[in-house]
């Protein structure tokens, strides 16, 4: 099973280059962005299911030094897990993130997180 975990990142200057899968930039910066990601989710409620976020794009945000994180992330579906509860796992990264504001050394748009199931 799949969701999608989207925000925004505002000490990320977005430039060209992320914009292309394949360029450098592109690859270490999802890179980076998976240590961050999935460590939160192996310790949310979907952890034992959880099997990676995949970086599917960045964006250009609202102001010049914002990027927007667009991910795909993946978890085997049990009968241990009554449901996806998007909520739930909002409220946990939530939580985990400082209200929205920490990934690691990053800031983040406090209103930028979704969590879509």
């Amino acid at each position: 099973e799949h969701f999608t975990l989207n925000f925004t990142i505002t000490n990320l200057m977005f430039t060209r280059d992320l914009e292309t899968p394949n360029s450098a930039k592109f690859r270490s910066t999802e890179r980076i962005m998976r240590h961050y990601i999935d460590p939160l989710l192996q310790r949310s409620s979907i952890g034992p299911y959880f099997s990676g976020c995949k970086v599917t794009g960045f964006r250009s945000g609202r102001h010049r030094d914002d990027t927007g994180v667009d991910a795909v992330c993946s978890y085997q579906d049990s009968a241990s897990l009554a449901r996806f509860d998007r909520e739930q796992v909002y409220q946990e990264l939530s939580t985990m993130t400082e209200g929205v504001t920490k990934l690691g050394h990053y800031s983040l748009d406090q209103n930028s997180l979704y969590v879509n199931g």
